[in-house]
This record gives C-alpha cells, sequence and structure tokens, in this order.
C-alpha cells in the first residue's frame, strides 16, 4: 500500500510561522530542532466539509507533549486554530484534507542537542493536504494484510508514548519490515510481547467465542499514544452499548479474533484482513467493525471545529 501523488497538491502553499510559500520554495532552517534532533511534536487532522474534526483534543495533545518537552515557548490553540484557517484558505480547501501540524522547539543559535541553544521561540508548521483517508483502497481491495515487527515500541520508562513527538524512526523500521514482507503495515508488540499498535495506528479486536464473544478490545496506553481516533471509537461503544475494555492483549488473542480492525485519524476505521498469515474471522469485513466504521462517519460528517465557510 504506497500513498499516491494527488495533482492538487503541486502548488500547495506551506504555512511556516506564519509566512505562506510554495511547496517548492518552503523551507525549514538546518539548525531547526527538528532537523537537529526529531525535536518537535505533531498531529494529525483532518478536515470535513470546512470542521476539523477533535480539534480541541489534537491541540490539547500537541500542547500536553510540548510541555512533556519543556518547550519554553508554546503558542495558544486560537493562534494555532488562526494559522490552520489561513492556510485552508489560502489552498482553497474545505473537505477531504488531511493537516499534518508540526511545532518544533525552534531554531538554534549554533549545532547542538542542549535546548538552551533555542532562544528565538519555537517553528510552526501548517502542513494541508488535499487526501482521502490513507486505506481507502485497502478498504475497498480487501483490507490490510499485517506482519508482526521484530521492533518493539518503547515502554514508559524509555520514551513516555504520551509524548507525541516526531522521533518515528521505529515505525519507519518496522514499516520497512512491512514493505520486504509484502504487508500492508506492521504489528508492533511492547517490551513485554503484548499488542501495542501499528507502525501508524492503533489496533481493536473483536473477541469471536466464548463469554467474551461480540466484546471489543484494545491495547492500554502503556506503548502505544493516547490516540484521538482510539478514543472517539471507545466513546461511540459506550454509546451503541457495545462491550468494551482496554487490556493487554497477546498475538493469540489477535489471530483467533472475529475481526480486527485499525483507528487512526489519516485513516479513520480500517479492517485488517490477515495478520502473519492466518486470516481474521471469515476473511472479509465484520459486522462490528462496519456498524463503528458508518457511526464515526456520521459522526464527522456533523461534528467538528468550523475553520472555514
Amino acid at each position: 500500500m504506497l500513498q499516491k501523488f494527488d495533482e492538487r497538491n503541486r502548488d500547495l502553499l506551506i504555512n511556516i510561522n506564519g509566512e505562506l510559500t510554495h511547496r517548492d520554495k518552503a523551507g525549514v532552517s538546518p539548525f531547526d530542532s527538528a532537523v537537529q534532533g526529531g525535536d518537535a511534536v505533531w498531529e494529525g487532522l483532518r478536515v470535513y466539509d470546512g470542521r476539523v474534526f477533535k480539534l480541541d483534543e489534537h491541540l490539547d495533545r500537541l500542547v500536553s507533549s510540548a510541555k512533556a518537552l519543556a518547550f519554553a515557548q508554546i503558542p495558544g490553540k486560537e493562534a494555532i486554530t488562526r494559522e490552520l484557517a489561513r492556510t485552508l484558505d489560502a489552498n482553497g480547501m474545505r473537505d477531504g484534507v488531511h493537516i499534518r501540524l508540526t511545532l518544533t522547539r525552534g531554531v538554534k543559535i549554533t549545532s547542538g542537542m542542549d535546548p538552551r541553544l533555542n532562544q528565538s521561540g519555537p517553528t510552526l508548521i501548517v502542513l494541508a493536504e488535499h487526501k482521502a483517508p490513507v486505506y481507502a483502497d485497502a478498504m475497498e481491495a480487501g483490507g490490510l494484510a499485517l506482519v508482526t515487527s521484530s521492533v518493539r515500541r518503547f515502554p514508559p520508562d524509555c520514551m513516555d508514548p504520551k509524548i507525541h513527538h516526531c522521533n518515528l524512526i521505529q515505525s519507519i523500521l518496522a514499516k520497512i519490515e512491512a514493505n520486504h514482507a509484502g504487508a500492508d503495515d506492521a504489528l508492533m508488540l511492547d517490551v513485554r510481547g503484548f499488542v501495542a499498535e501499528t507502525n501508524a495506528t492503533h489496533v481493536f479486536v473483536v473477541e469471536g467465542e466464548g463469554v467474551r464473544k461480540g466484546m471489543i478490545a484494545t491495547p492500554r496506553t502503556v506503548a502505544c499514544p493516547e490516540g484521538v481516533t482510539r478514543a472517539t471509537v471507545l466513546e461511540l461503544c459506550s454509546k451503541l452499548g457495545i462491550g468494551a475494555e482496554v487490556r493487554d492483549i497477546s498475538l493469540t488473542e489477535v489471530y483467533r479474533a472475529s475481526e480486527v480492525f485499525c483507528t487512526g485519524t489519516m485513516g479513520e476505521l480500517v479492517w485488517v484482513r490477515e495478520v502473519d498469515g492466518r486470516t481474521i474471522g471469515e476473511g472479509r469485513r465484520g459486522e462490528m467493525t462496519a456498524r463503528l466504521s458508518g457511526a464515526y462517519q456520521e459522526l464527522t460528517s456533523r461534528e467538528g471545529t468550523r475553520v472555514v465557510d
């Protein structure tokens, strides 16, 4: 599964600290912390009919992550929202848009890792693209095929996953393994051997047998981020009267599940066809996944923060 270039994005205007610049001319300083050491935090946002879904939750996570990394300055949520609106308006965008929002510690006075070298304030980057949910083709072609990666997710005592940082090397290494295996994405475990997430999304399983049949489970956030879409799905389960729990999940439980699906802002909800060569359930999108996917789409069609008319 490889994303494709959308011709509508050829002349994008990128917003860097309030300056709108053509994508071919936009640049970040080689002294910027994001370049020097991946010292930055980020959020993925999706725009539906002029509204950003769960904007407050995403900005809260951005601010929380920046605080955890001890950023000396953090833009206010109102200021960030204004730059989002300016970027979308300048590009004539209002629907079917994905935004990559990045906040770095800023430009250093000289190369080095010491945060005291950052003396000019943070760098805010707003990259908005015309982009359909990234798993749309997989949904039509028959779901995702996952392969378990040898790369493990860090526990909180090594790198707290609640910091939504830009050091994504673990995910990239896992994705390389998935590519070589001919899979769509990689399933990643924590250091204890329990499921954490994929290289790009959170994971849900639907119990397929016994007294827990039909119960939904998703891993604890001990080795995966506090996902906004993950939280939304759990809220939907509560509203719809669907039993759901957050707990440790082993690979065997994944293999024997009646359904497995992944969630994320960039890809919404997508069903999993197989994991490590084992067919999940009946090898098709299950009723529970379809029900929650429909509920999620209905929610995004009516909720969100209006940013462009």
